[in-house]
């Protein structure tokens, strides 16, 4: 089974983007985020000519996330714990693969930038409150991913410089350590589970030269359960993405389960 999770960043501006993805690399289920429309807008016919079910929590301009799969999905919108929060940032689905099924979560976690704001504060509680999500998940004891754009730079190892992100909200101290206690519920960083290597970037900025200069990020992450993680096979970047005319700023993240 093949999952993938990218930000394509307007899936309006880049249907032709994912649906060349969707034909090069067939993924059986495939998580986007900052769709940047809301359900209606959204490309469903092109999405659906080529082969995918599509569930869609999105949000007019900004956020916006969707799950597209080969087979039928049972969805779930929202992250449960605050009510109040009209922010599309998550959406949960039940996809049936050979007579089993594994659980995939969507989710496009807050930016949090500048770390002395407000949007600091809705970054952590947010995490916090996918951590009990999260929590809950695990009881159920299926296979289930958590993917997405999650704005957190994990290790040193996944940026360019450190030193220059080590109090931005992506890799600030208070960050990295809730980053840490989500993955010590019991969940495996995919990529991180095949390879150690430095230097694995997901993101890119358009300013600067980030891309032709390789000074790039590992934002997008995609985290198993224990019973999905028994199952993984390999995980990768598709870097090729971002050599695309008018490409996302992030690229695919796919995993490869048995």
């Amino acid at each position: 089974m093949r999952i993938a999770t990218w930000n394509v960043n307007s899936a309006r501006q880049r249907a032709d983007h994912l649906v060349r993805f969707l034909k090069e690399r067939a993924p059986d289920v495939v998580c986007l985020q900052e769709i940047k429309c809301v359900d209606e807008a959204f490309p469903h016919a092109e999405v659906e000519a080529a082969g995918y079910n599509v569930a869609v929590h999105g949000q007019k301009g900004f956020n916006g996330v969707a799950i597209l799969s080969r087979a039928p999905i049972e969805t779930v919108r929202g992250l449960p714990g605050d009510p109040l929060d009209e922010q599309a940032r998550y959406i949960e689905a039940v996809v049936p693969h050979d007579g089993a099924a594994v659980r995939v979560a969507s989710l496009y976690l807050p930016n949090g930038n500048p770390p002395d704001s407000n949007k600091y504060a809705y970054k952590l509680a947010w995490m916090d409150r996918l951590t009990a999500h999260a929590r809950a998940l695990l009881k159920l004891e299926e296979p289930l991913v958590l993917a997405g754009d999650y704005n957190v730079i994990p290790a040193d190892e996944d940026c360019y410089d450190p030193v220059l992100w080590a109090h931005d909200a992506l890799g600030s101290p208070q960050t990295r350590a809730r980053f840490r206690a989500l993955l010590n519920l019991g969940f495996v960083d995919a990529l991180r589970a095949t390879s150690e290597e430095a230097g694995i970037y997901t993101f890119w900025d358009y300013q600067a030269g980030a891309w032709r200069r390789n000074r790039g990020l590992r934002i997008d992450h995609a985290l198993l359960s224990p019973q999905a993680a028994d199952r993984l096979v390999d995980a990768s970047v598709d870097r090729t993405r971002r050599g695309e005319d008018r490409p996302s700023d992030h690229v695919p993240l796919i995993v490869e389960l048995r």
